[in-house]
């Protein structure tokens, strides 16, 4: 493991402040519409009595950036096994707050472990869209997460800056399509050749496809019929503050 861009993890761990601030999440379903099941729920920031991501957000600051990304962790598993959640759980990583993967990772498990979570239900997602100095450390990261027995995933894959570059350096388990690509694909010959390009490509690769952001019936059966099963969306189902949705509340007819 090469040595991180900044300054390093254990100091962090040792010296982080708790937060001046309270959130919670909300769960929102990824569906297997072959399999007619919750494939996951990502768990989504908000306040602590549901007000938007936002004002939780914003005031996150590169002071307490890294105790952020670390309270997030431990709460979404938390949440997710009290809810008793059979399926996966998505949680989403600030790149730029994790120095040594091996030592940060720590506090993750440990939640894991003390609340019962299998690990291997985890999925850590990284936004693509998030600016990061060292594309190849990002690389480092994530298959660090593999190796310990996490899932991968790149979020918004084809809006921001590692695209690509990202996939050549590391595979990650899944790639999310970015809702852009999907937004009226039922009426783009362009977004279905081009999304029918990177499930070739992910197919070469063993990399499992979600699409993300399905807002109609249309859309959906647009994806399955490009090979896609794993969807994401308000079609499927909003995201529910504290709670997970299951196989009946889903509607099924794509």
């Amino acid at each position: 493991m090469p040595s991180p861009p900044t300054r390093a993890g254990c100091a962090l761990c040792r010296e982080a402040e708790p937060l001046p601030f309270d959130f919670s999440y909300a769960f929102q379903p990824i569906v297997d519409i072959q399999a007619r099941e919750v494939f996951a729920h990502e768990a989504l920031v908000r306040g602590p009595t549901d007000e938007p991501a936002d004002t939780v957000l914003s005031r996150v600051t590169a002071e307490n950036r890294y105790s952020f990304d670390q309270a997030c962790r431990e709460k979404a598993i938390r949440i997710a096994a009290g809810l008793q959640l059979p399926s996966c759980l998505s949680i989403n990583f600030l790149p730029n707050a994790i120095y040594r993967p091996e030592v940060c990772i720590r506090s993750t498990l440990q939640a894991a472990e003390r609340y019962g979570f299998p690990v291997e239900r985890i999925i850590f997602e990284t936004v693509e869209g998030e600016q990061v100095s060292d594309g190849k450390w990002l690389a480092e990261i994530l298959s660090e997460y593999k190796r310990i027995g996490f899932k991968t995933a790149i979020d918004d894959f084809g809006a921001g800056f590692a695209g690509l570059n990202l996939l050549a350096d590391f595979h990650p388990d899944i790639v999310k399509l970015d809702m852009a690509l999907i937004r009226g694909i039922d009426h783009s010959r362009s977004r279905r050749a081009i999304v029918a390009g990177v499930m070739s490509m992910c197919d070469e690769l063993d990399i499992e496809v979600i699409a993300e952001g399905i807002e109609t019936a249309d859309e959906a059966r647009c994806l399955s019929d490009l090979g896609i099963r794993l969807m994401q969306g308000y079609w499927f189902g909003r995201p529910r503050f504290e709670q997970a949705a299951g196989e009946a509340d889903i509607p099924w007819g794509v």
